[in-house]
């Protein structure tokens, strides 16, 4: 018998239809300037932020040591106590406050411990302050998790400068935990210690939690990285999120990790055995390792790192109707191009039709930056000046044109 079966109509999640334009919009020219140059178009790719640099070649043989060891098993739901010591240590001597290694939970990248963190601490419906523009991964957590987005601005034409005040006029009865990133993507802000101090005071004295989410902390170009975890007068509260992927170029590699009170670490443990259930061994000990070998290198990704600021901000400042403020740490910089497109996606959509050249729209990080769009500095310098020949010329058309 013969049974005709028209196509499955199977519902998908609520959870599922909150993401389903989340990325779409955000990454499109991206995604098509990919096709492009997947397709041997010539495309320059300025919209990522996956460094073009190795991992360092010790740190990947100590991953094929591991391999070569057997180190391919279930690892202990907090982390392999070796990189967890290694990151407790690390964090004493930059705080000055004693870590305890079961403070650290390991992760799958650093994304995956800021959903971890959010979904241990925030209900759904609850509210998170954060500021914009903010890290575009972080909106895509909020509507997984069904969190209210509690945004206040940093000042755009003011260097995107923290205020205190703003964060306060933020909090509503509502809110549950307030999150900073610094040093900041896309905009290579930094939050002084004072700030990060006071912040800390008010997040404690309303019963609040802060995260500080510092992936960043050793790409700083002008002063070393001061943590909140320094900062704090009191930790039990306060939540920090790094990780490997940029100071190390180890984006494939998804490793992160949080540190917090014990009583959380806990908490984190109990969620993350229900959901990734450890992480790789042989990438955490690649991960120890890299942490405790690693200076000479990190001095020299902060430099190349400076050097690529240095030139795109020249190259900007040389092309009239664009301007950038220059960033602090992180390898980004936002570029103003207001006087030549309102909409900074607008402007990137047609860069890259008429230019071959990626760059992401502002508007992903947040409305103040509409009119901005964000280069990475995750290309050498060989392929900056051709691809900054190309903007100048775009921008030049485009003036020409108006």
């Amino acid at each position: 018998m013969n049974v005709s079966v028209g196509p499955f109509s199977g519902q998908f999640s609520q959870l599922s239809r909150r993401l389903e334009d989340e990325a779409q919009g955000v990454w499109a020219v991206h995604d098509r300037a990919c096709e492009r140059f997947e397709s041997g178009e010539d495309v320059y790719l300025l919209s990522v932020g996956d460094p073009d640099l190795p991992t360092p070649p010790r740190v990947v043989q100590a991953g094929i040591d591991a391999l070569h060891k057997g180190r391919t098993h279930y690892a202990p739901g907090r982390g392999e106590p070796c990189l967890r010591q290694t990151i407790a240590d690390i964090e004493t001597r930059a705080s000055g406050k004693p870590c305890d290694p079961d403070e650290v939970v390991v992760f799958p990248g650093a994304t995956n411990a800021i959903y971890s963190v959010l979904a241990t601490l925030v209900n759904p419906g609850e509210g998170v302050v954060v500021a914009e523009p903010m890290y575009i991964g972080y909106e895509g957590i909020f509507r997984a998790l069904d969190i209210r987005k509690q945004s206040f601005d940093l000042d755009a034409d003011g260097g995107f400068a923290f205020s205190l005040a703003a964060v306060e006029a933020a909090i509503t009865p509502e809110t549950r935990v307030v999150m900073v990133n610094t040093p900041g993507n896309p905009a290579g802000n930094v939050i002084a210690e004072a700030d990060l101090r006071a912040l800390a005071d008010i997040c404690r004295e309303r019963g609040l939690w802060l995260i500080c989410d510092e992936v960043y902390s050793m790409i700083t170009f002008d002063a070393p990285h001061v943590s909140l975890r320094r900062a704090a007068a009191s930790l039990d509260n306060v939540i920090i999120i790094d990780g490997l992927s940029k100071s190390h170029a180890m984006t494939g590699w998804r490793l992160g990790w949080s540190v917090t009170s014990r009583a959380l670490a806990d908490r984190l443990l109990d969620f993350t055995s229900s959901t990734i259930f450890g992480c790789c061994q042989f990438v955490q000990d690649a991960a120890a390792f890299a942490l405790t070998n690693d200076e000479e290198y990190i001095q020299g990704v902060r430099e190349e790192y400076r050097v690529r600021r240095d030139y795109v901000c020249e190259r900007v400042a040389a092309i009239p109707g664009l301007q950038c403020q220059v960033p602090a740490a992180g390898m980004f910089v936002m570029i103003d191009v207001r006087a030549i497109a309102a909409d900074g996606t607008v402007f990137a959509q047609r860069l890259l039709d008429a230019a071959g050249v990626s760059v992401l729209p502002g508007l992903g990080f947040g409305e103040n930056c509409r009119g901005y769009v964000r280069v990475s500095l995750a290309q050498p310098i060989n392929v900056l000046r051709p691809a900054f020949d190309r903007i100048a010329a775009f921008v030049a058309e485009t003036e020409g044109k108006s």
